[in-house]
């Protein structure tokens, strides 16, 4: 009910344990996750021809790579790439460059050119058949960053938002951004289904606060089968990061167990003050964006492991969410404020928000545009 395109029933594995089966669609693609794949492939060609009767494993989907690898732990993982889609856009670009007597920049360390502003810059206005062409480069681009190159995802964002009326340093950041990706080929996401470390955290009392809170559990949800996941959630933002609109820019990453679901970096609506105030906003959206997809788990028939562990930056936001004898004095903050502190209320809260420390916050690498060493050691935390 979460998701048009799953299908799902009940089943049971050679261990004896109680699992779900899935067919997910995409216009006329198919991927099966089950016990016997061929089976319901013959199922559904009975009704639906099928362009390939046979049931293979699969190695790409909508585009992404897909394969199995070795864990450090020994233990094999699914994981996905944008190998193939990536080459493919270079080389459109090195053709069109190559038509123009020109040349993609060499490897850059860097996403963005050193110091560069999109919103500061004030080259000429691009030609139709340019600005076209910027267009198409940010729709490949967004759908190179839905198949994992998360590297790139702030970046991409802060490009789109110039796709109305381009200008030639934009479609130069574009090329540069190519550049980049030509020499950082390494964007595989793994789905490792281990967890990850968190310090035990005493429990609080609320009761005074939200006593009546719970988390809303869908009626209609189906009966949980395998085994519980644990769901992390980085959140950070640039406060007053746009030079122009002096907006913030908020940046989230969820994991389940260690594999990265959920990636988002977009301009906040309103503007904050101060960096609490932006910080605060950011968390909110981070706890929106955990609550859907807990849901959406719930829905698919998948146990979670207790309370959602948010992790930001912010010692103040910190305090204020996970202290239920603070209170907040500024007014503009309170919808924020209560919103998240209310998921954090009870044992049956949807959230746990701890402190990470700057250095190791996954989410800053989708606020800003960062030095290349910067952006490289929070990538690797992620891409393989």
């Amino acid at each position: 009910r979460a998701d048009n395109d799953v299908w799902m029933r009940p089943g049971v594995n050679s261990k004896g344990e109680h699992v779900y089966e899935y067919v997910l669609i995409y216009s006329d693609d198919l991927l099966i996750i089950g016990l016997k794949p061929q089976d319901t492939a013959d199922r559904i060609n009975a009704v639906y021809k099928l362009k390939h009767g046979s049931v293979k494993v699969p190695d790409q989907y909508l585009g992404a790579n897909i394969g199995r690898m070795q864990l450090a732990d020994g233990n094999y993982s699914w994981c996905m790439s944008s190998d193939d889609c990536c080459k493919a856009a270079i080389q459109n670009i090195e053709l069109w460059c190559e038509k123009r007597g020109e040349f993609l920049p060499k490897k850059q360390a860097c996403v963005f050119p050193s110091g560069w502003k999109p919103e500061l810059d004030v080259t000429p206005e691009l030609t139709d058949d340019d600005a076209s062409f910027y267009q198409q480069q940010i729709g490949v681009l967004r759908w190179l960053v839905e198949l994992g190159r998360v590297d790139i995802c702030a970046e991409v964002s802060m490009l789109a938002a110039f796709s109305a009326c381009p200008r030639q340093g934009h479609l130069a950041a574009v090329l540069h951004l190519f550049a980049y990706l030509r020499g950082n080929p390494k964007s595989k996401l793994v789905f490792d289904p281990s967890e990850m470390d968190h310090d035990a955290h005493p429990s609080l009392d609320w009761s005074d606060f939200y006593h009546d809170y719970k988390e809303v559990i869908p009626h209609d949800m189906p009966e949980p089968r395998g085994k519980a996941v644990q769901t992390t959630c980085f959140v950070d933002s640039d406060h007053a990061g746009c030079q122009v609109s002096r907006r913030s820019r908020t940046g989230v990453i969820i994991f389940v167990g260690r594999a990265p679901i959920v990636f988002h970096s977009k301009k906040q609506g309103s503007i904050e003050t101060s960096s609490f105030g932006s910080e605060l906003s950011a968390m909110k959206t981070g706890v929106e964006l955990v609550e859907g997809l807990r849901y959406k788990l719930r829905m698919m028939g998948v146990p979670l492991d207790g309370r959602t562990h948010i992790k930001a930056d912010n010692m103040s936001v910190i305090h204020n969410c996970s202290n239920p004898a603070s209170t907040l004095k500024k007014k503009s903050n309170s919808i924020a404020y209560h919103y998240v502190r209310e998921r954090c209320a009870g044992d049956e809260a949807v959230c746990l928000v701890t402190y990470v420390n700057t250095k190791d916050n996954i989410a800053d690498m989708f606020t800003k545009s960062q030095p290349g060493q910067v952006r490289k050691g929070l990538a690797e935390r992620v891409l393989y």
